[in-house]
C-alpha cells in the first residue's frame, strides 16, 4: 500500500478496507514500517519498533475486532503489554518488562489493532514536553525546532506525521490535550473511571490520570473508546455506561448548547494573543452553528489548587520512583533520574499523610464549585494551552528547580487542562485554528461528568463544519 493512500485513511477507514478485503493487515503493517522509516529519524517519536512481534501476531491470526489490522503505537508509560519493555521514559526504569498485559493492552489487542512500536514520553510523564534524557527529544512535525508537547508527545508527533492514524496516550494534567493542541490533532480526556488502568494500578495520581488516544479524526477517538471502555473487577472508579456507542454520537448533531467562554486563566498567567484568537474563533463558529455562547467561567482559588496538585503529583512520583527502584534493584538518584524528577521525588517522599489529605480536601472543594458551574452550562470553552507550540528546551527538566517552581513553570504554559483531571470531567482539545506561522493551536471544551456524548456530538459537528484531518505538516510520510 502506497503511503499516500495509507495516510489518507483514518483507523476506522483502514479497518473498513481490511473488512472489504481491499487491503490486508500485512500490507498495512508494511506501510506503517515504511512510514516510521521515512519520518521517524527526523522526529524521534517512535523509540522502539516491534516488527517481529507484529508479524508474529499476524501469523497467529487477528481477532475480528473493530480495528482489525490497523497499525497502532503505545506510549511508553502506564500501559504495558506482556514481554514488551516499559522504560517510563527513565533510565531508572529502563528494561522493565511485565509478564502480562494490562487490561487496556488486552482490549487493544482484542480490538484487532497491531502494535508496531512504542512512543517517546518524558520521564514518568512529569513534563509538558517530550524531551527525556533516556531517548532524547521528540520534534514537532509542524516545526522541528518546536515541542510536540507532553507527556503523550511521541504519540502525537507520530499521528500528525502520518505514521499511524491513532496512538495510545494518557492524561494526568493535560498529557493528551496539550500534545493534541501543539500537533493539530483531536485529543479527548475521558471521564475518570471510563477506561480501566488495572489490574496492577488501582488509580493514577489519586484519580487524576486516565487513558485514551490521540487521533486525526473524531470518529477514531469515539470508536477507540467504544472498544476499550469497561470496568475491571476491583476498579475504584466506574463511569456510568453510555446510552449508546460513542461512535453513534459523532453522527448526531447536538442540541442547542449553552457554552461558557473563558479567554483568561483563573491563575492570572498571561495567555498568548494567538490562543485568545483561537478560542474567539471557536466561539464564533459555535454561534454560527446555533449554540449559545456566554462569557463565564468557574471560580476557585487557583493558587491553592496548584499547591494541592503539586502535593498529589509529588507524592505519586515519589511512590513511583522509590517503588520502581526497589523492584529493579536500583537506587534512585541523580545518576539515573533527571534533575527535576529527583527533586520532586525527594520532596514527595518528605510529605506527610496530612499533606496529602489536605490536598485531596482542596480537590473536593474545587470539584464541588466547578460541578455547580456546570449545572448552568453544558460546556466550558477555553484555550487548551496558553502559548502556541513552544521551542524545545523551554521545559528543561535537567535545570535545577524547586518542585513548586517546576510546577509553576508548567502551569504558566498549561493553566487550563489539569482542572478537569482534578474534577474527573471529560475534556477535549479540538484543532480548529492555525496561526500566521502555520502552527496549530487547539481549543478546549470541557463537559459534565460522564457526558462524553455531548463532547463527541459537538466535535463531530465542528469537524464537519471545518475539516482538519487533511491538513498535513511539513514533516509527513507523504512529503518528499
Amino acid at each position: 500500500m502506497h503511503l499516500d493512500d495509507y495516510s489518507r485513511f483514518d483507523a476506522v477507514g483502514l479497518s473498513e478496507l481490511v473488512r472489504r478485503k481491499e487491503v490486508t493487515p500485512e500490507e498495512l503493517l508494511q506501510a506503517a514500517l515504511a512510514a516510521i522509516a521515512r519520518v521517524n529519524p527526523r522526529l524521534n517519536a517512535v523509540i522502539d519498533v516491534r516488527e517481529a512481534e507484529a508479524r508474529n501476531l499476524l501469523k497467529q491470526g487477528l481477532p475480528e475486532g473493530p480495528f482489525r489490522g490497523v497499525p497502532f503505537l503505545i506510549k511508553d508509560l502506564v500501559l504495558h503489554a506482556a514481554g514488551v519493555p516499559t522504560d517510563l521514559g527513565s533510565r531508572l526504569g529502563k528494561g522493565v518488562v511485565f509478564p502480562h498485559d494490562s487490561a487496556l493492552a488486552a482490549r487493544i489487542q482484542r480490538a484487532g489493532l497491531v502494535t508496531v512500536g512504542r512512543t517517546n514520553t518524558p520521564e514518568f510523564g512529569n513534563n509538558a514536553t517530550t524531551e527525556p534524557v533516556l531517548h532524547g527529544p521528540t520534534r514537532n512535525p509542524w516545526n522541528l525546532e518546536r515541542s510536540p508537547g507532553g507527556s503523550s508527545g511521541g504519540s502525537a508527533a507520530a499521528v500528525a506525521a502520518g505514521i499511524v492514524p491513532v496512538a495510545h496516550g494518557n492524561d494526568g494534567g493535560g498529557s493528551l490535550r496539550i500534545p493534541a493542541s501543539l500537533c493539530g490533532l483531536f485529543g479527548l480526556k475521558p471521564t475518570r473511571g471510563r477506561i480501566s488502568i488495572g489490574p496492577d494500578v488501582a488509580e493514577a495520581l489519586n484519580g487524576m490520570g486516565v487513558e485514551h488516544v490521540v487521533s486525526r479524526t473524531v470518529r477514531d477517538s469515539a470508536a477507540m473508546m467504544d472498544a476499550t471502555c469497561a470496568p475491571e473487577p476491583g476498579d475504584p472508579y466506574y463511569a456510568p455506561p453510555p446510552e449508546r456507542p460513542f461512535l453513534d454520537e459523532v453522527k448526531h448533531k447536538p442540541r442547542r448548547l449553552r457554552i461558557a467562554l473563558s479567554r483568561t486563566a483563573v491563575s492570572g498567567v498571561p495567555v498568548s494573543p494567538d490562543c485568545v484568537a483561537a478560542v474567539e474563533d471557536a466561539a464564533r463558529l459555535c454561534m454560527d452553528l446555533g449554540h449559545e455562547v456566554v462569557e463565564a467561567g468557574p471560580t476557585y482559588d487557583a493558587r491553592l489548587l496548584n499547591s494541592a496538585m503539586t502535593t498529589v503529583w509529588a507524592a505519586a512520583l515519589a511512590n513511583w520512583v522509590y517503588g520502581l527502584g526497589a523492584m529493579m534493584g536500583r537506587t534512585p538518584g541523580p545518576e539515573n533520574l533527571e534533575t527535576t524528577t529527583w527533586e520532586v521525588a525527594r520532596y514527595g517522599a518528605a510529605l506527610k499523610v496530612a499533606d496529602l489529605q489536605m490536598a485531596l480536601a482542596t480537590f473536593n472543594a474545587v470539584s464541588r464549585s466547578v460541578g455547580a458551574f456546570f449545572v448552568e452550562h453544558d460546556l466550558l470553552l477555553t484555550p487548551t494551552v496558553a502559548v502556541p507550540p513552544f521551542k524545545l528546551g523551554v521545559m528543561n527538566a535537567m535545570e535545577p528547580r524547586a518542585p513548586e517552581d517546576w510546577y509553576a513553570h508548567v502551569f504558566s504554559l498549561c493553566p487550563f487542562s489539569a482542572l478537569f483531571n482534578v474534577t474527573g470531567q471529560p475534556a477535549m482539545s479540538v484543532p480548529l485554528y492555525w496561526n500566521a506561522e502555520g502552527l496549530p493551536i487547539g481549543v478546549q471544551f470541557a463537559g459534565r461528568f460522564a457526558d462524553e456524548a455531548t463532547l463527541f456530538r459537538l466535535a463531530g459537528q465542528l469537524e464537519e463544519a471545518r475539516p482538519w484531518a487533511a491538513r498535513r505538516p511539513p514533516v509527513h510520510v507523504t512529503a518528499a
